[in-house]
């Protein structure tokens, strides 16, 4: 199972996180868990999706993108402090992911004009979830008494929200899946573009039945974004949109992602049961991140249905 293999890495991707600037080798990590080297390659890769080589790699990119963006520090302090010991070494790394030179990054800045207030929670996203792009809506067979949940459902206006998503058609079973390629395509252009995110991700049912879904992934943003971008050419595009606002029917689901069918039952039913009318697609917002909180109980994700006036 997924999700018990992750619980057994968590040791090691909770090191990883906090100790990017020194040593993070697979000896170090697997001295964090009582594994041995190849048994914790195998486990974390399996339930992260990257080895740690990869996603320490990663990490410690991102981590230095932000850098180059809200702080002041010379590119050679940004590549120490992110645990690169030759300066060659992340000149060569940031251009491969990022397409240009940190000081050509770092020239640029972000895509649109960027108050304090949002770089601030765009670099908090960007430690927050990054980590875990690929581990929401992750889950095994849905729990008996996830069917018994009560869900507290209120009435509320929200304001229309910029994203930025990927569409997709899929099976039921391959959302999973789809969520975690999707949202890796999202993190990475939104950093890459200099865009400042803006919120945990979610994702919106276009259409859902017995058949393939269609479903939008994505991420809020702090600007609106306009165009599409080719993230996989001739496979995956990725658009600007907004998540309307207005009055919405909202719930909180706590518990593994296999039992939100039951939270969008129970939301549907609360709305025909007072005479209101849904109006749009309803999305969910992982309000948790899966790398921080390996146990499914602690668990947070909203749902929000939008509705007539």
């Amino acid at each position: 199972m997924r999700r018990a293999r992750l619980k057994r890495v968590q040791p090691a991707l909770s090191y990883a996180l906090a100790h990017l600037d020194e040593d993070v080798s697979l000896a170090t990590l697997a001295g964090q868990t009582g594994l041995s080297t190849f048994h914790l390659h195998r486990i974390f890769s399996s339930a992260v999706g990257e080895t740690p080589k990869q996603l320490t790699q990663r990490l410690r990119l991102e981590r230095a993108a932000i850098l180059l963006l809200a702080k002041k520090q010379s590119v050679l302090d940004v590549a120490l402090s992110c645990g690169f010991q030759s300066p060659e070494v992340f000149l060569r790394a940031f251009r491969r992911k990022f397409g240009q030179t940190p000081s050509a990054y770092r020239r640029r800045g972000f895509a649109n004009r960027t108050s304090q207030r949002q770089i601030a929670r765009h670099s908090e996203l960007v430690a927050g979830v990054g980590p875990c792009v690929g581990l929401f809506h992750i889950g095994d067979v849905v729990a008996t008494e996830a069917n018994q949940m009560d869900y507290s459902i209120v009435k509320k206006e929200i304001a229309p929200q910029p994203v930025l998503c990927v569409r997709r058609r899929v099976k039921p079973s391959d959302v999973a899946a789809a969520l975690g390629e999707s949202l890796g395509h999202v993190f990475s252009l939104a950093q890459r573009n200099g865009i400042a995110l803006a919120g945990q991700p979610f994702t919106r049912y276009i259409e859902w039945g017995p058949g393939l879904w269609t479903i939008d992934v994505g991420m809020p943003v702090a600007t609106p974004v306009v165009g599409t971008f080719p993230a996989d050419p001739g496979k995956i595009e990725i658009v600007g949109d907004t998540l309307p606002g207005g009055p919405v029917a909202t719930t909180t689901h706590s518990g593994l992602y296999d039992g939100l069918r039951n939270a969008h039952a129970a939301v549907q039913l609360w709305i025909e049961e007072r005479g209101l009318v849904a109006s749009g697609a309803p999305w969910e917002v992982y309000t948790t991140d899966p790398a921080d909180h390996p146990d499914p109980k602690d668990w947070k994700t909203d749902l929000f249905w939008p509705l007539a006036r």
